[in-house]
């Protein structure tokens, strides 16, 4: 698996939280879809936190075993 961490990323991503997380500021990540990758952020340090990019087939097979 390959996973990058990004410095910069334009901000036209749609970024979402899993409805697990909950309205109370816990931990949890944000993730957006691109058009080859998606990417993961710390929700707790939104512009001041790194970025993972993950290729897509990563993710879907990241998906998969979380699933079963």
């Amino acid at each position: 698996m390959s996973v990058e961490r990004v410095a910069e990323i334009g901000d036209g991503l749609h970024w979402f939280k899993s409805s697990y997380s909950g309205s109370d500021g816990g931990d949890c990540v944000e993730v957006a879809a691109g058009v080859d990758a998606v990417y993961v952020r710390d929700s707790k340090v939104v512009g001041a936190g790194p970025v993972l990019r993950i290729g897509r087939g990563e993710w879907a097979s990241f998906v998969a075993l979380a699933m079963e």
